[in-house]
């Protein structure tokens, strides 16, 4: 009894097996069954979540199968033709908030929640491409319009400010897609446009400014230039300056040094003067005293010693002085003394 039963199990299950429909999710993807029509379970979408990369069976009729690939998305909106998903012009065209009118190419990356499959194909979208078209597509083109918006002409050429609302934009589109399943990683922009004339003006004014931009540098290497030459001429008016001033105080110690010189000579000179007009001056004492007399005759002694001494009569019938030719009377004197005298017998 026991081995028929196992017999007719058996059976009843290589029959399900033949009945049933092979399912395999890639390596990539994560499944999703839907009953139409059970016994125990309830009917609609099965809340488990399949794997990626295995084969399941499935009864055919009462089941379908789904799929979702949970890789990374792009979704690239250009202005270039056939490079983004189009085929055609797909870039965003909208206003800054000054008024002037730019298109912006931009790329969204995103992924599908694997445990809110499921949930995505009940409520959402049944696969990866509806789920880009009609909900991510849709709202990557109304939000990023909104929040690029936000900024003036001038800070779309600053990538910092397109960085920041890049990110707004991705925080913005992750709290409406979210809750269906989506994980919004990045919002990235690339190139950006303005219509012909604005275009032809700001290029005009970019030339305008890289020229002042150019005169400014020109005008601050011939400052720094001027900077230099007057460190230069500093210099050298520094160097001759202290050249004069070593050569003022060289002078100026020589002088010293003279001055004190001739100052200590003077000196000198004064004292050798006073002490002889002190003795000049003692001496001069000492002759109006006693003995001065005879001290000067002893000294006009002295001279004459030796001298010969020639007496000339003085009296009223001799010799007068003022009319006597003294030359003449020089030269009889001198012709006397060369005549031979008398030698005494």
């Amino acid at each position: 009894m026991k081995l028929r039963s196992t017999m007719l199990l058996l059976c009843g299950s290589l029959l399900f097996i033949q009945g049933c429909i092979l399912q395999t999710t890639g390596d990539t993807e994560v499944g999703v069954r839907t009953r139409k029509l059970a016994l125990i379970n309830p009917i609609g979408v099965e809340e488990k979540v399949y794997a990626p990369g295995s084969t399941y069976f499935f009864l055919p009729y009462i089941n379908d199968w789904h799929t979702f690939d949970v890789k990374d998305q792009n979704l690239e909106m250009t202005f270039t033709l056939k490079e983004g998903d189009r085929d055609e012009r797909d870039d965003l065209l909208f206003k800054t908030i000054d008024g002037n009118d730019i298109s912006l190419d931009v790329i969204i990356t995103y992924q599908i929640d694997p445990q809110m499959a499921p949930y995505i194909l009940q409520y959402v979208a049944p696969d990866n491409r509806s789920l880009q078209e009609k909900i991510v597509r849709t709202v990557s083109r109304s939000k990023p319009r909104d929040v690029f918006g936000e900024l003036k002409t001038e800070e779309f050429y600053i990538t910092e400010m397109r960085e920041v609302q890049a990110d707004r934009a991705r925080a913005v589109m992750q709290e409406i897609l979210g809750p269906m399943g989506v994980i919004v990683k990045t919002v990235l922009t690339r190139d950006y446009r303005f219509n012909k004339d604005y275009q032809k003006a700001i290029e005009d004014r970019k030339i305008a400014d890289q020229q002042a931009e150019k005169n400014k540098s020109a005008q601050r290497a011939a400052l720094e230039e001027y900077k230099r030459k007057l460190e230069e001429a500093r210099g050298e008016v520094n160097k001759i300056v202290a050249d004069a001033d070593g050569d003022y105080q060289k002078a100026k110690i020589e002088a010293d040094a003279y001055h004190e010189k001739q100052q200590r000579i003077a000196e000198a000179i004064k004292t050798e003067a006073v002490t002889e007009a002190k003795g000049i001056r003692e001496m001069n004492e000492a002759m109006n005293r006693a003995g001065g007399e005879t001290l000067v005759k002893l000294r006009v002694a002295e001279s004459l010693q030796g001298k010969k001494i020639i007496l000339l009569p003085m009296s009223e019938g001799g010799m007068n002085l003022k009319t006597t030719d003294m030359n003449q009377l020089i030269q009889i004197l001198g012709v006397k003394s060369l005549a031979p005298q008398k030698q005494e017998p």
